[in-house]
């Protein structure tokens, strides 16, 4: 009978992975709810998607009775009803156009609106941790959704417009390199609160990143939550959004386009700090960071004061991870620096082998040791549960019917997470 169906009614499917994006000038507060619009612009680097990405399959068939997503394995029940869901369903249905896939199995452009979604998707990185899994999450959702519809923009930006109603920060990923999301206004319902790409993953090649993962749990304070705390409580978010934010916008854009390191750095640094500044000015104050945050910090600064130049730039988004922004020509010996001080805890503990075999034979400078050491951090191992090292990388990638998470016959889940 299900051989039988799916000849009557075949299944359409796309799949799409999409990446993370790590902000370097932050997006904290909404200014719509409705719209989910921010209090002031942004700007990220996307990260490559080698370790860091989600994989999103979309399908659609007149066999399917209703909307059913699955995340990471797991059916998600009522979640099609979401209205995050419902804004990217919806919005990317209303931008489809007639579509035949490589079977020759053909969708009109009227018949979208009428047909059921089935959605599968899992993140290869913590979901909930302060990683920017929302971003890739709902940002592989859109983009598989623009696959599988055939879906072309009135304008350009469009779709980020859409992606941002699912996660905000989701509208970054859907470019590559250094994207930057203009707050925008309330002109046309935010139509204009957008992701412009400011430059290609190809621009800057020398840029890495080291991601310390310091906790893969779930984070006490949603970013939902605490933006709508902060902007109730926090004078100094207010302040910090029309006065701070365009100035270090204009200026961090001019540092990546001119590969003006220690610029780009210090803005960085800034601006994290900054953000977690408001958190703990929010009422009831809010901590992302830790401890072992903290120590990070620290560490950084150690090494950018006997470098005598800023080689290292820290930031973190809502939780404890730390994401540090170097120079090929550093990756090295500053991950030697933050291995020491976080041994590894097993042998996957650098994402990357070959430049984990760096790592572990690079013998860091006494004089610098010496002056990390008076942080009055001591080496422990656990307290940083993983690093993965990478650089910026492309925005959403069209995969294989291979890779695809759903059953081309059921159009069920197939995904399962790895024990």
């Amino acid at each position: 009978m299900a051989e039988d169906n799916a000849l009557l009614h075949p299944i359409v499917m796309e799949t799409v992975s999409a990446p993370t994006n790590i902000a370097c000038i932050k997006y904290w507060g909404k200014a719509s709810v409705e719209y989910n619009t921010p209090i002031n612009s942004s700007v990220s680097v996307t990260l490559d998607q080698a370790d860091l990405r989600a994989v999103t399959t979309a399908a659609a068939s007149k066999q399917f009775i209703e909307d059913r997503l699955w995340l990471n394995g797991e059916e998600e029940k009522g979640a099609s009803n979401s209205k995050r869901f419902r804004a990217c369903v919806d919005g990317v249905k209303a931008l489809a156009q007639d579509k035949q896939d490589e079977r020759g199995n053909i969708i009109k452009r009227e018949e979208w609106k009428d047909l059921k979604i089935h959605i599968s998707s899992y993140n290869t990185f913590p979901t909930a941790a302060g990683l920017a899994s929302s971003a890739a999450g709902y940002a592989a959702l859109v983009a598989a959704l623009a696959e599988l519809m055939n879906a072309k923009e009135e304008y350009e930006g469009q779709l980020t417009t859409i992606a941002r109603q699912g996660s905000g920060s989701a509208c970054r990923s859907l470019d590559g390199g250094f994207v930057a999301w203009r707050m925008g206004s309330a002109e046309n319902n935010w139509k204009n609160s957008l992701a412009q790409q400011v430059a290609d993953e190809k621009h800057w090649p020398e840029l890495r990143a080291l991601i310390l993962v310091v906790s893969d749990a779930k984070k006490d304070t949603s970013s939902t939550a605490g933006m709508s705390t902060s902007v109730a409580t926090s004078k100094l978010l207010k302040f910090r959004a029309t006065e701070i934010v365009p100035e270090r916008m204009e200026a961090i854009e001019k540092a990546y386009l001119g590969k003006d390191f220690s610029s780009f750095g210090q803005l960085t640094m800034a601006d994290s700090n900054q953000f977690h500044a408001t958190c703990l000015d929010t009422y009831p104050p809010i901590f992302y960071m830790n401890d072992v945050s903290r120590s990070i910090i620290s560490l950084v600064h150690v090494y950018n004061n006997w470098a005598k130049e800023v080689r290292a730039a820290y930031t973190f988004d809502a939780g404890p991870n730390a994401v540090i922004y170097t120079l090929d020509e550093y990756c090295v010996e500053i991950a030697a620096l933050m291995l020491h001080f976080y041994p590894e805890t097993g042998d996957q503990y650098v994402n990357n082998v070959d430049f984990y075999t760096q790592v572990k034979a690079f013998k860091i400078k006494s004089d610098l040791l010496e002056e990390a050491n008076k942080t009055g951090r001591a080496p422990n191992a656990g307290d940083v549960k993983m690093i993965y090292y990478t650089k910026a990388g492309p925005g959403p990638q069209k995969l294989s019917v291979e890779e695809a998470n759903l059953d081309p016959k059921t159009g069920l889940n197939t995904y399962v997470p790895s024990p």
